[in-house]
């Protein structure tokens, strides 16, 4: 699976949207600064990833919203593609906020059926605690996982 440059060349190229696919993905705000400690910024962020799990877009198995980027793993719905899903949480995250969050593009991996789920999220939920961010995962405020 093809990652899209985080610089915007051949954004698209060789990205396939299946519905029902496990993708992991990555969000880097711009210039990396550290919109998300802002606890408001952070929780508007989660609302719309579970406006989108309501309306059946995705499914969020797993999101951790660190200070500068953002790790989400979920499983694609049938009713959007893949960058068109990205594209509209980002812009609405930056319409919410009043202002641009994020760098172009985003970093995706589709899930073989061999690899680990669980193992990801846990990954993806230590991320707080391996930063120094917190003592331990369960004191960080921002994330969730249906699975561990």
């Amino acid at each position: 699976m093809a990652r899209e440059n985080m610089h915007g060349c051949d954004l698209r190229k060789g990205r396939v949207s299946i519905p029902g696919q496990v993708y992991s993905i990555t969000l880097v705000t711009r210039k990396r600064e550290p919109f998300f400690r802002d606890f408001r910024l952070a929780r508007t962020l989660i609302g719309i990833f579970r406006e989108y799990e309501k309306k059946q877009v995705t499914k969020s198995l797993c999101f951790v919203v660190m200070p500068d980027h953002v790790h989400w793993l979920l499983e694609l719905g049938n009713k959007k593609e893949l960058s068109a899903v990205i594209q509209s949480v980002k812009s609405l995250a930056s319409k919410r906020a009043g202002r641009k969050l994020w760098q172009k593009g985003f970093y995706d991996h589709a899930l073989r059926r061999d690899e680990d789920i669980a193992a990801i999220a846990r990954y993806m939920v230590l991320n707080p605690q391996r930063a120094g961010l917190v003592e331990h995962y369960n004191d960080y405020s921002h994330w969730d996982a249906v699975l561990l």
